[in-house]
């Protein structure tokens, strides 16, 4: 069974609300483990001081670690939605996003606003795309066994 790293901020409700959105429909696909998700926001270190230099590194150290462990990448694109409609994913996302690609762990990208233009070294980055809210119920029968192409037309900048 696959192991996932969940690649999203999670910094305000919208933010979680997607979060919890993905992470429901990962946890009904029967290619991921029953207990194969690791969701950073949930190993914060709390027995160490928030923003704190010895909590930065274990965190830092803990997530990069993750993501090369990892049979894959999910990552969530959508950012500052609710606030900015920005179109940037947020940059520890695009981070790990990169971290992933160059250890070789596949990278699946989910964007919730489809109408968003996609960021060119994502656009090459990737091995499925999953673009809407009804594309990416597509989540929840993926296979993260054989990891198909899935492949979205977008325009790129």
């Amino acid at each position: 069974m696959n192991r996932i790293y969940l690649a999203a901020p999670f910094f305000s409700d919208g933010q979680n609300d997607r979060v919890n959105e993905v992470v429901s429909l990962l946890r009904a696909n029967k290619t991921i483990a029953e207990d194969g998700i690791f969701i950073p926001s949930e190993h914060q270190h709390e027995d160490l001081e928030f923003g704190s230099f010895k909590w930065q590194v274990a965190t830092f150290n803990s997530d990069v670690r993750q993501v090369r462990k990892a049979d894959a990448v999910v990552a969530i694109l959508d950012f500052q939605f609710e606030e900015t409609k920005e179109n940037e994913p947020d940059s520890g996302t695009v981070f790990e996003i990169g971290t992933a690609f160059q250890a070789g762990v596949p990278v699946v990208l989910v964007q919730f606003d489809e109408s968003k233009k996609l960021n060119l070294m994502l656009a090459q980055s990737y091995t499925a795309f999953f673009s809407g809210k009804d594309d990416i119920q597509g989540l929840k029968h993926y296979d993260f066994d054989s990891l198909p192409q899935k492949y979205v037309d977008k325009e790129v900048f």
